[in-house]
């Protein structure tokens, strides 16, 4: 099936989200950082799993995902299992471009975001949804993916998301943790109670360490709990414990559908076993 079939099943989805390697990046070193999303891309989504692969995550200027996949990806991988990120951090022409290209390589799902406004470069709309607006105008056939945040008010994120502007199929949301349970269920229940029929896959980061230098950087772009974290991991819990417990505790609280983030790439596919089999789920 493909992803919006997937999540309209009666079946748990587990994706995985892969940033692509910094533009920054030596000939060489970025090309086997290349290589290395290429593997990891081919395990993952023979194996099943869907992927979602960034753009201009944390406001760094990211490699083309698009073209690389076309380019060294062949047409051995699945397509619809795969679903690029397109932020608005881009020319208006760009983006435009970028959709039909999607669609011309044959990529039925494009995640439509309008990326941080902090870092970066500025954004070509303000909002996302116009972006959405305009590449459905184009095209009809792209399924389109949108963004919420369970941190932010329940009510008012359920406003959003069932706007007849929100232009998209499904969502997802913000990274949130074990220790967001509270919200994660707050924002689930406003959404069943409203009657909200969009599927959404909910965030999970792969903490790999307590490292505070880390872990502070990362407050500046998503909610982390620091302290939380820290002593978990002083306790002995390895980075696939936490993530599992964020796992069953966001299911335990109501959410269906996940994407996974920072998945070390060089082993991806083998750290997502690992942490779902701590679940109790399988891919």
């Amino acid at each position: 099936m493909d992803l919006l079939s997937s999540l309209r099943s009666g079946t748990s989805v587990f994706a995985a989200e892969l940033r692509p390697p910094r533009a920054e990046l030596a000939t060489a070193e970025g090309m086997d950082a290349w290589i290395d999303t290429y593997h990891a891309v081919r395990r993952l989504t023979r194996q099943g799993t869907f992927v979602f692969l960034t753009d201009s995550a944390v406001g760094a200027q990211e490699e083309d995902n698009l073209r690389h996949l076309v380019t060294n990806l062949g047409n051995d991988v699945p397509r619809d299992r795969i679903a690029p990120f397109l932020t608005a951090k881009h020319s208006l022409e760009y983006c435009l471009s970028y959709a039909e290209r999607a669609h011309q390589q044959g990529f039925p799902a494009l995640v439509v975001l309008g990326g941080d406004k902090g870092v970066g470069a500025p954004r070509s709309v303000e909002h996302a949804w116009q972006l959405r607006e305009m590449l459905r105008q184009r095209d009809h056939t792209l399924t389109l993916g949108g963004w919420a945040n369970p941190h932010a008010d329940a009510e008012r994120q359920v406003d959003y998301l069932s706007a007849g502007n929100f232009h998209a199929e499904f969502y997802l949301t913000q990274v949130v943790s074990h220790h967001h349970a509270e919200q994660v269920s707050r924002f689930v229940r406003a959404a069943e109670r409203r009657g909200l029929q969009l599927p959404g896959l909910f965030g999970v980061f792969f903490y790999r360490s307590a490292n505070r230098r880390t872990l502070d950087a990362l407050t500046s772009f998503l909610p982390v709990p620091v302290e939380a974290l820290t002593r978990e991991f002083a306790e002995g819990a390895r980075p696939e414990d936490v993530c599992a417990r964020t796992i069953r505790a966001l299911m335990d609280a109501g959410a269906r559908h996940f994407y996974i983030s920072n998945l070390p790439v060089a082993r991806a596919q083998h750290v997502l076993g690992e942490v779902l089999e701590k679940v109790g789920v399988t891919a």
